[in-house]
């Protein structure tokens, strides 16, 4: 399961993240979002949702979302 299919309020473990995009990957990392670490869906829209990483918030698209795998 990706987070564009999380449910919103529910906390996950991240498991990997599925890119071959080294910068991308790089990225997610700068934020704290890499296997092991808790994530929380805060809430969806239609192009991505917002999501909470080590008591911060980002909003990515539903493409970041679906590279992250829980």
């Amino acid at each position: 399961m990706n987070l564009k299919e999380a449910k919103e309020g529910i906390e996950y473990i991240v498991k990997r993240i599925e890119t071959d995009d080294e910068e991308l990957d790089a990225f997610l990392f700068s934020l704290g979002c890499y296997s092991g670490e808790p994530v929380t869906v805060v809430s969806k829209k239609r192009g991505g949702c917002v999501i909470s990483v080590k008591d911060s918030r980002y909003s990515i698209d539903n493409q970041l979302a679906e590279a992250i795998l829980i």
